[in-house]
């Protein structure tokens, strides 16, 4: 795609890149073809090759964006679906976070929009803000329909709706500290564990189950201190905020690294993985960090990556059941992981079933269930649609977003995929097995 920046514009360094992987588009429409919201909506500006028009626009005239853009990038789940499908390897991760963050310094949002997402960056990163939100959620559910009437008020309606009526105890992995040591001598590696900000309320038993399992293969889990990776406030385009968080987790991690080493870091969810292991180009220009950012996105391992590396046991557990592998978008295409959490579900013991059309979106997407609920309600149904359709006894996946979004739109339970290779490996049978429903056979 030819484009028309003057030379004092690609002196900036985020332009200069943004041109190059505009560029490097060739408006052949693959994209559109994955595309969730193109798919769902018809729109091309809710498609990439629409957005990439639109940013291109935007930037080449060095304009404060206006309200048509922002709709359709507001739109965009960042799925990264058409990075995938894409035969030029147009880089949209690294424009459309461009574009978001110059959206967040031109561009003044109504009222209603400004306070909620100011809400979502300044509450959901931090553990103790989030637990009581949601507490005060569940007082304030019975609102929910008052809400959906009054449309900028519909994702206050979405947050009643997703927030659970009950919560777990407070994070097991996180109070009670994980220390050198722990593991016998003898330990094959040594890593750290994202503890995460809001999976650590929302389901502290992934971790835990992660602890457990890496205890039990002779692997040496450390604590680094550090909390939120940054992802949910970069996608909404506060890119100052997200460069700090981004900065304190290196320092903690690196501080770890250099005090007695580090194999790896973990990371139980794929939204956050995704963004860590993007640190090295979100703190390219910075001098200071640079490097070490580059350093911790090397370490950084998704949980099944890092175990379909290493050998493992024969398994005690699986007997069998039949497992829905979902794919979070932040793990297939963000991450490019899709053979290897089935393959580590299937030596375990279960029965994978391949869920159909498994390249789009579930709709939740960071806080795009919130923020575009309308969408994402369509997406939700979509997906689970499509899983139900293979008759599983359990649905596994690998991002807490994913478990939420497709659980509050059915029965069958849903399990990040971490505390079914737990259970299979010698852990506890998790509870929400209780009531899977009989074996089924897929039609």
């Amino acid at each position: 795609m030819q484009t028309a920046f003057t030379p004092a514009q690609l002196d900036d360094p985020e332009t200069a890149h943004s041109e190059g992987i505009i560029r490097a588009c060739v408006h052949c429409g693959f994209c559109t073809a994955t595309c969730p919201t193109y798919v769902t909506l018809g729109n091309e500006l809710d498609s990439p090759r629409g957005r990439i028009y639109l940013i291109k626009e935007m930037l080449e005239n060095d304009r404060p964006a206006d309200a048509e853009t922002v709709t359709h990038l507001d739109r965009c789940l960042s799925c990264l679906a058409c990075m995938t499908t894409c035969p030029s390897g147009v880089n949209y991760m690294h424009l459309v976070d461009h574009a978001r963050a110059h959206v967040e310094r031109t561009y003044r949002r109504p009222l209603f929009d400004r306070m909620i997402r100011l809400v979502l960056a300044k509450v959901l990163p931090f553990p103790g803000r989030f637990r009581a939100a949601l507490q005060m959620a569940r007082l304030g559910r019975p609102l929910a329909p008052m809400f959906d009437a009054v449309r900028p008020l519909r994702p206050l309606a979405a947050m009643l709706r997703l927030a659970p009526t009950a919560l777990p105890r407070r994070d097991r992995a996180g109070t009670r500290r994980v220390t050198d040591g722990a593991v016998a001598a003898g330990a094959r590696t040594r890593v750290a564990i994202l503890r995460g900000c809001a999976q650590s309320v929302l389901d502290p038993e992934i971790n835990a189950a992660t602890l457990r399992l890496m205890a039990r293969l002779g692997v040496e889990v450390v604590e680094a201190g550090e909390r939120c990776c940054g992802a949910l406030v970069h996608h909404m385009g506060r890119e100052a905020e997200a460069l700090d968080f981004a900065r304190r987790a290196v320092d903690a991690w690196c501080a770890r690294a250099d005090n007695g080493g580090l194999d790896a870091i973990l990371v139980t969810t794929s939204g956050c993985g995704t963004t860590i292991k993007d640190y090295g180009h979100m703190l390219r220009l910075d001098p200071a960090y640079a490097d070490k950012a580059a350093r911790v996105s090397a370490l950084a391992k998704d949980v099944t990556e890092y175990l379909a590396g290493i050998e493992l046991p024969r398994p005690t557990g699986g007997e069998g059941l039949a497992v829905a592998y979902h794919s979070a978008c932040s793990m297939q295409h963000g991450q490019r992981i899709v053979r290897q959490p089935k393959a580590l579900l299937t030596a375990a013991g279960f029965v994978v079933r391949d869920v159909p059309e498994g390249h789009l979106c579930c709709g939740s997407a960071g806080t795009y269930n919130i923020l575009q609920p309308e969408i994402a309600t369509r997406l939700r149904d979509r997906k689970v649609r499509n899983i139900e359709s293979v008759a599983p006894q359990v649905i596994a996946t690998g991002n807490i977003g994913c478990i939420t979004q497709i659980g509050s739109g059915t029965a069958v339970p849903v399990l990040h995929t971490v505390q079914l290779l737990d259970w299979a490996y010698g852990g506890p049978r998790p509870a929400a097995l209780d009531r899977v429903a009989a074996v089924v056979a897929a039609p």
